[in-house]
């Protein structure tokens, strides 16, 4: 699973404004020829980028090449369960991603179209956000 290596702080806050902004950074293909895009935002965690990525390698055969645009490197702490209030922050559990819609979440080539969308179509059913496949533009 994707998690950093290292990281300057151990835990950080929530942050405000979630889901409210629109994604401008990794909004176009870069790499490959086909992607799938956020049209919704969310807190995707790495469990999930893992069963996506899984879903769309064993519906290519291992075939193509496939680039994963986004890393989790926001860490979201638990506390056990019957705790009483106060006793400080929990520790960390697992990291997310914070996706804005727009975001391109992995990207495809190497193989034909009608494979790479079936690909995406399986990896978006995986994630907690409403995705879409999106094609390079030829100039």
């Amino acid at each position: 699973m994707l998690m950093p290596k290292k990281v300057k702080h151990r835990k950080w806050h929530k942050g405000r404004a979630r889901n409210k902004r629109i994604a401008t950074r990794t909004t176009t293909i870069a790499f490959g020829s086909y992607a799938l895009k956020a049209l919704t935002g969310a807190w995707v965690t790495s469990r999930q980028l893992e069963a996506a990525r899984r879903a769309m390698t064993r519906s290519v055969k291992r075939g193509g090449k496939i680039w994963i645009r986004v890393f989790p490197d926001k860490p979201i702490t638990t506390k056990g369960s019957e705790m009483p209030m106060g006793k400080g922050k929990g520790a960390v559990d697992h990291y997310v991603v914070i996706v804005k819609p727009g975001t391109v979440l992995f990207e495809m080539d190497g193989i034909d179209e009608s494979k790479a969308r079936e690909a995406l179509l399986l990896a978006a059913h995986k994630l907690p956000v409403k995705a879409k496949i999106v094609t390079r533009e030829v100039r």
